[in-house]
């Protein structure tokens, strides 16, 4: 894998696109812009979008980009080629629309909270002749790499997962970075984006209670990353056997069940004042197990880690701490983006397939 890596990392990038981001927060200030400008060979970053101007302007000020924006109308009047999409959710309006100008699509998860959505921008994407790739950056790290390779060993005796997400308040993460913030936006903004979110909820659901709804905005936005880990490993569960929801919605545990395949058991809560984050996923079958633990997100060259268990053939237990390549997953996403764009490699995160997760979302949250 290390070689593998290596070579890609080495290939000569014949093709550069213009790509402009919409969306100027956190996310983009911590990875995308600067992943984009460290894959200058791949990408040239010509404008960049937000409802707040600070951001937009901060942004194009810190990163020597020309044109900043905030109306999605004058940026796609832009000559671009992609458009990566990681503005506050919902994004599917947006989204709609730099498909509808036939530009490449790279969008940060959550992608959508309603599976018509999806289809309505995968059928958009087909018309436009363009990539669509979902920003599912877990997928491209070297250490689920591993465990897919480990896992697909194991596929005819898997018994059992376990998904653990411990999250705490995003701000103690944030806190280690200098971000620019939106001072320039009026409350108004804030709670027309709210009711958007509560329409899209309604839709996704029905009327339910506030706890319900919250958690299924925390399964949607960040326990989603796990659910289409499990999806890349075993493909779509067969179905939802049971979902529990507590402490306000801050607390959800769901059983998913794969027929003649294995259970997995998973559990995500959240732990406002302490700071501590801890995500691991652990697969076993009879005689081997493996354990993935991830990083934050937020982090920058913090490796995830892989443990291995098992028995050897003289019935001796092992436990092995394979390494792992040092690529930061979000860089590999943006590589792969522009592959599939430039030279035709077929998306391993088609925006199609993140159907299945969000459809996933509201099943689980329906169980409860």
């Amino acid at each position: 894998m290390e070689q593998a890596v290596a070579a890609r990392r080495n290939q000569r990038v014949t093709e550069r696109l213009r790509i402009g981001v919409v969306g100027c927060g956190a996310i983009a200030q911590i990875q995308h812009l600067p992943n984009l400008t460290f894959l200058g060979e791949e990408f040239d970053v010509v404008a960049v979008c937000d409802v707040s101007a600070t951001l937009a302007r901060g942004a194009a000020d810190e990163y020597g980009v020309d044109s900043w924006h905030v109306d999605l109308d004058d940026f796609l009047e832009q000559r671009l080629d992609a458009v990566l999409l990681c503005q506050s959710d919902p994004k599917v309006e947006l989204a709609l629309r730099v498909l509808a100008s036939r530009r490449h699509l790279f969008i940060e998860k959550p992608v959508a909270f309603v599976p018509q959505d999806v289809d309505d921008m995968a059928e958009a994407a087909q018309q436009a002749g363009v990539v669509a790739q979902a920003g599912y950056m877990k997928v491209f790290d070297p250490a689920f790499r591993l465990v897919e390779h480990e896992v697909a060993g194991m596929r005819d005796d898997l018994r059992f997962a376990q998904i653990n997400h411990l999250h705490t308040d995003n701000r103690h993460h944030l806190a280690h970075f200098r971000l620019r913030a939106a001072d320039d936006l009026p409350a108004s903004g804030g709670a027309a984006l709210a009711a958007r979110r509560q329409a899209d909820a309604e839709r996704a659901l029905g009327e339910v209670a506030d706890p319900i709804r919250s958690a299924f905005f925390h399964l949607a936005g960040s326990m989603i990353h796990d659910l289409y880990g499990l999806r890349q490993l075993f493909g779509p569960p067969d179905r939802v056997a049971s979902t529990e929801i507590w402490n306000g919605g801050l607390g959800i545990t769901t059983v998913l069940a794969w027929e003649g395949g294995p259970r997995c058991a998973a559990t995500w809560v959240e732990l406002e004042r302490i700071r501590h984050f801890r995500e691991t996923l652990e697969v076993y079958s009879a005689d081997r197990g493996v354990i993935l633990s991830y990083p934050t997100g937020f982090s920058r060259g913090m490796l995830s880690e892989v443990t291995i268990r098992g028995v050897d053939g003289a019935g001796q237990t092992f436990e092995q701490h394979p390494g792992v390549d040092w690529e930061n997953p979000f860089v590999a996403e943006l590589r792969h983006f522009h592959a599939c764009v430039t030279r035709g490699e077929a998306c391993r995160t088609p925006l199609s397939e993140a159907r299945h997760d969000v459809q996933l979302v509201v099943d689980i949250t329906q169980a409860a």
